[in-house]
This record gives structure tokens, sequence and C-alpha cells, in this order.
């Protein structure tokens, strides 16, 4: 059987190497570079990024604690231009990778057509096709809005901005504030309307006044007009570089004939990640939900499986999900619709503990944070949110306890790993007496 995968992201790489591992014919079609934005503009650009900012605060505090004795410069071009290189790298890696996995890889941009698709004139025949075309950046109806760069822009920017100004109320928007107010800039973040939504409250706080806390953040704010000088909201101009932080929307031009769309552009498809058109399923950024490269990799998986005729269903429960900032911020939020009546639910929180990565901010009370929330009587796990150096990693593998139905009574012998920075397993333990 031919299996035609269109986009060389997350989605349509994992796609294709579970298509080849179960032993069909697999051909993945790139028009730009494989990887992805992950890997070419977001996830990587962020993390390339992110690591000199935290180095250039830490040289910082060093400095400031007489450690060390001269103040570190950044030189902006070099640092965009050593992420280039880096991401060349990966990227080579990744193109081997799939080669070997014995998948066709064809350079260039699609059309669809029922049973075929073409590439550079030349069309190849499909027996199943899985769209993982990703998203784009999402350009608000703004007057001006042309002016502005959004992270596709990131790496071209010559030096670090004096003033910045980012629209968007997001985690694009919140890791982009953390890396340039971390390098010097002045930041401004301006939401339409709350900013994190998705964070607990408390949390929210935390990042607000510790990692973000050189950020004027504004709520609730309409841009009105944007100039390559600053911009208007309702009641005053903010000079400075502006970058639109305003969420993605999906690439599904490519296919938007063939299937069924939703309101935002994405691709209405079920659990098997099929499409309304039979053999035709999409999977990533293109279908519109979570949008994380580990979602669109389980995702490619599912899309693969089915296309093969295995039957596998998409789990979306218990995602761990992140922010990139000096500390990681990472959560899980359990749908609160299911909660049980009949039990009270009980939350606490703890800092972060002092160890690797966060010693040197003990003097100044900023060592992290970690919530939980429980249901007391069951030992039911609902919501975890943590910020920490290892928050990211700890996250992982508390979403895999909670989807196997772990309580916190479970956690009653664990024992972790020594010096380690997250206090979860602490709180799991002090729940656990109340079951």
């Amino acid at each position: 059987m031919k299996i035609m995968i269109i986009g060389g992201g997350p989605a349509g790489k994992t796609a294709a190497r579970e298509a080849s591992q179960i032993g069909e014919e697999v051909t993945l079609i790139e028009k730009n570079l494989l990887g992805g934005k992950c890997l070419n503009e977001g996830c990587m650009v962020v993390s390339g990024l992110n690591d000199v900012a935290k180095f250039f605060k830490d040289s910082q505090r060093f400095y400031e604690l007489g450690i060390s004795s001269n103040p570190v410069e950044i030189d902006y071009e070099k640092l965009a231009q050593g992420v280039k290189d880096t991401i060349a790298k990966i990227r080579s890696v990744h193109e081997a990778e799939t080669r070997e996995a014995d998948i066709e890889i064809l350079n260039g941009e699609a059309t669809v057509q029922e049973g075929q698709v073409q590439v550079n004139d030349e069309e190849h025949q499909y027996d199943r096709l899985i769209i993982a075309t990703g998203s784009k950046a999402f350009i608000p109806p703004i007057k001006g809005a042309e002016k502005a760069a959004t992270y596709e822009d990131i790496l071209d920017f010559k030096t670090i901005p004096d003033e910045l100004i980012i629209v968007g109320s997001g985690v694009i928007a919140a890791e982009f504030a953390g890396i340039f107010s971390s390098l010097g800039s002045q930041v401004h973040i301006l939401c339409r309307n709350q900013f994190l939504k998705m964070l607990d409250e408390d949390v929210k706080k935390y990042v607000e006044r510790k990692l973000l806390e050189n950020v004027e953040i504004q709520e609730n704010v309409q841009v009105k007009l944007i100039k390559k000088e600053g911009l208007y909201t309702d009641n005053i101009f903010l000079k400075g570089d502006v970058l639109l932080a305003t969420g993605m929307r999906p690439n599904s031009d490519i296919i938007n004939e063939m299937v069924n769309l939703g309101d935002r552009g994405e691709v209405i498809v079920n659990q098997q990640m099929e499409s309304n058109h039979k053999h035709i399923y999409a999977a990533g950024d293109v279908i519109g939900g979570i949008g994380t490269t580990p979602v669109a990799r389980m995702e490619g998986i599912v899309a693969a499986r089915n296309a093969c005729g295995i039957y596998t269903l998409a789990d979306y429960s218990f995602i761990a999900n992140s922010i990139s900032l000096y500390y990681d911020v990472a959560f899980i939020n359990k749908e609160t619709n299911d909660y049980k009546v009949d039990q009270e639910i009980n939350e606490g929180s703890i800092p972060g503990f002092a160890g690797p990565g966060s010693f040197w901010r003990v003097l100044e009370r900023n060592t992290g944070f970690t919530k939980v929330k429980v249901q007391s009587e069951s030992g039911e796990i609902r919501d975890v949110s943590s910020i920490s150096p290892s928050a990211r990693t700890s996250l992982a593998y508390v979403s895999k306890m909670m989807r196997d139905n772990y309580k916190t009574h479970d956690f009653d012998d664990f024992t972790e790993t020594h010096p380690s920075t997250d206090p979860i397993y602490k709180l799991m333990r002090y729940f656990s007496k109340f079951g």
C-alpha cells in the first residue's frame, strides 16, 4: 500500500516512520525544511535563545554578587547565526534518520487531487494520504499588522530591541517576553483578554512576579494601529518594535476543497485522525488541537496506524504542557466538569527546592513553585503545576502516572533522585496521609 504524507514536521515525520516500520511504501513531501515549525522556527529557536538568556541573567547575578568581575555582552547577530547553524545540524540528522527508515523524501509544493498528489510537475499515486502541513502565524485584522514581526522573523533581528511590544497573551508571548527582557529589552505585553489564562492563578502570579518581573503586562487592551515605530491602543501610543504572538492558523489550503474544515480552517478529524474523506487523514497543527510537538507525534502515529489498517485512537488525557522561561513552567490540568461532587478537593503548594539551576536564586526567594490539587478521599490527582529547572521532565512522568490512575498514596514510598529541585513528590506524600 502506498502511503503519501504531506508535511515533514513532527506529525508528518513520525507518521512516515511509523508507516514505514509497519511495512508500507511511504513518501514524505516537504516544501520547505524538514522538521517543520518546531525545529526551524519554533521550539528549538526558543530553546537556543532561552539558554543564552538564562546564561546572561545568571552572569548578571554573579557579577552583582562579586563572583565574576566582568559583565557579559551579547552579540545578537552571532547568537542568531549560532541558533541557525545548530538547527541545520539537527535537521541533517533528521533527514538522515528519515532516509534510513526507507522513506522517500520529495522536496516541493504539493497539489492534492483525487488519488494522486502532484509535486514538481510529477504525479504520484497514493492509497492513503496523511495531511500534516502544520500551521503559521495568525495575523489579526489590525491596521498596519504587516509592519509587525512574528516568531518567523526572530532570528532576522540585527540587534536586541531597546523596546519590544508583544501583542498576545499565550505561551509564545510569554516565552519571547522572558527571552528579550532577560537580554535587556524593555518589554510590554498587550493582551486582548487575560494573560496565560490556562495557568492556575497562583502559578500565573509567580510567573508575573518572579520570572517576568521586568515585563509590563496589560490585559484587556485593544490594539488599533501598528506603525513601524510602535503602535496605538485605545488610549496611548507605545514606542518600540512590535511582535505579534496572536496564535496560529492551520495550513489547510492544500486540502480545503476535499475535506471538511472548522471555523479556524482546521481539518476536522475523529479520534482515528480520519477526515470526512475516505482514505485522507490529518495530524498535528493542521487539525487545530493542542499544538505541541509530543501531541503532534502521537497524532502522527495514530494517523499512520489507521491508514495502515491498524485501529488506534488518539488519547488526549493528562497532556503535560510547558512554557520555556528562566525556569520551566509545566502543568497538567484535568477537566473540572468530571469532579466527583461528593468528594472534597484539596490543594497545596510549596516553594521550589534549592539545587541544580536554582541554588543561586535562594537569596532572592526565587527557587520555583509547585502546586497540586487532589481529591482527598480517593487520592485522585487532579491538577499539577510546577515551576522549576526540571519541571518539564518531571511532569512528563507524572502525566503517565495520572493516565495509569496512580493515586497520592502511591507516592508514599517514592524515593527521588537527589539533589532535586522539584517538590511534586513531597506534596503527593503529604496528601497521601489523608486518603
